[in-house]
């Protein structure tokens, strides 16, 4: 879909990802689906809540996801 998007879990990434790097995959995925790189300012407010649910599923889906080769606990420590 969108090549410029990342995988954000390890081993991908050596470390957990940041909020800063979840919100840039969410910016990306919202500006990809609605087709404008920055909203006109009669959607710029829809636009933004868009980036705050995607980010907020992806953190979610982050958090959840079960890493084979990394425990549960090593998640939570990490």
């Amino acid at each position: 879909m969108c090549r410029s998007i990342k995988t954000l879990r390890p081993p991908a990434l050596a470390e957990e990802a940041t909020e800063d790097e979840i919100r840039a995959a969410a910016l990306q995925y919202v500006r990809k689906v609605s087709g404008f790189r920055a909203p006109a300012a009669h959607n710029r407010e829809v636009f933004e809540r868009a980036v705050d649910a995607v980010t907020e599923a992806t953190a979610e889906l982050l958090d959840g996801l079960e890493i084979r080769g990394r425990s549960p606990a090593a998640r939570e420590a990490g």
